[in-house]
């Protein structure tokens, strides 16, 4: 099931026309998985190849010793919402896909969602909006991994219940950095803590953020929350730790991943707090599930997007083989709801369960960057300060308005 540099970075047309990894046995139904991530852009690092190979990983272990048919095809979606609309209705229409994975982007993923609604596919999708299980939620989808909400609540209760109740935002002025602010806004005020101000910086194309942390410096807030992601929220850390700023606030990161803190340098992250629902290192199981990656993805570490691929998967194949594959090939709705039924348990999330709106359930953490003197090796980066309990973790169903929910 190896996976070929043509078939993931070729684009959309070459990633359409046949399978990169198949795991066949004859007489029973082809289930098709179809991964849409970012394979070229700058999401590549939460999706990308790794997420290919995740995917993979759940096909390889749920199919072995099981009389099931598996094909696994992948393309870049170029973080741009038509090309993944056009991407998903060709492998619905002309592949026979039953399943799309990842889509991490989430323009893209509502998208993809409406057209899986409309062809009664399945989505399982690890975009961070909150959106898809909010006004536009599908009873065809399952939104894994976490959302703006779950970060936001999880970074900001555990800083404030340490003392942390002043805070300085910077927030990237899009749909994303907006949502990550006004719901870290809602909690600080919820936990008795302030905003002393919120700034939004014009993106993409701000590179220089000296001007926005030397007022954060000058504000009197105990912290700084970035409200914004990838290559916004390194080049924000690095700055701030040529002012010294980490040595006199405690910097909060929303959305940050293991490589953005192994690309820093933990010397230069060191102390940072972060909040993720994964870590390859948290415990036996998701150290065994990083070990099982190994010959697929080499000494890199996964980030919480690509576990939910692996989970995801795997309870969707879970789910399919327990109503009939030609069952669930028939109706996505009806798998979605069989997904839903069963409860979840996987090595990155440990037991869980999807909710009614299609929210996938599980505990988020609070980690902070170790220091050097601490670490034992290169991905040796975390350590655990909080755990928000899965019921706590994400927004609360009757909040959300779901039109398919009554609650």
């Amino acid at each position: 099931m190896a996976i070929t540099r043509r078939a993931l970075l070729g684009g959309g047309g070459a990633t359409l026309a046949a399978p990169i990894a198949r795991a066949q046995r004859g007489g029973t139904p082809t289930v098709r998985i179809g991964v849409l991530t970012d394979m070229s852009g700058p999401y590549r690092h939460l999706g990308g190849p790794v997420a290919v190979a995740c995917v993979q990983q759940a096909v390889q272990e749920f199919t072995a010793g099981k009389d099931v048919n598996v094909e696994v095809v992948a393309a870049d979606f170029q973080n741009k919402a038509d090309v993944g609309a056009t991407i998903a209705r060709q492998w619905f229409d002309e592949l026979g896909v039953d399943v799309v994975v990842d889509v991490l982007n989430s323009a893209v993923a509502l998208a993809v969602a409406s057209i899986a609604r409309e062809k009664n596919k399945v989505v399982l999708a690890c975009p961070s909006t909150t959106e898809l299980t909010g006004r536009q939620c599908s009873p065809n989808t399952v939104h894994w991994s976490h959302d703006t909400w779950m970060l936001a609540k999880s970074t900001t209760t555990s800083i404030l219940q340490a003392g942390g109740d002043s805070w300085f935002l910077i927030a990237a002025n899009y749909a994303f950095g907006h949502q990550l602010a006004q719901d870290a806004t809602r909690f600080i005020g919820e936990g008795g803590g302030k905003v002393l101000r919120s700034i939004s910086y014009p993106f993409p194309e701000t590179t220089d953020f000296s001007g926005y942390l030397q007022e954060a410096l000058t504000s009197g807030a105990k912290v700084l929350g970035l409200c914004n992601g990838g290559a916004d929220t390194v080049t924000c850390i690095k700055q701030a730790h040529e002012f010294a700023l980490n040595q006199k606030m405690l910097l909060a990161a929303m959305l940050m991943t293991i490589n953005d803190v192994h690309t820093l340098g933990i010397a230069t992250a060191e102390g940072l707090r972060l909040t993720t629902s994964f870590y390859w290192d948290l415990n036996d199981r998701t150290r065994a599930f990083t070990d099982r990656l190994r010959s697929k993805i080499g000494n890199a570490r996964p980030t919480m997007f690509q576990a939910g691929d692996y989970a995801a998967t795997l309870h969707y194949l879970k789910a399919a083989a327990d109503m009939g594959v030609a069952a669930a090939k028939a109706d996505g709705r009806a798998a979605v709801m069989r997904m839903k039924a069963i409860p979840t348990d996987d090595d990155c999330f440990g037991k869980g369960y999807i909710r009614t709106d299609g929210r996938k359930i599980h505990p988020s953490y609070l980690f902070e960057v170790k220091s050097p003197a601490e670490s034992r090796d290169e991905w040796d980066l975390y350590k655990l300060v909080a755990i928000t309990p899965a019921d706590q973790a994400f927004r609360p169903l009757r909040e959300g308005a779901c039109p398919f929910v009554h609650v």
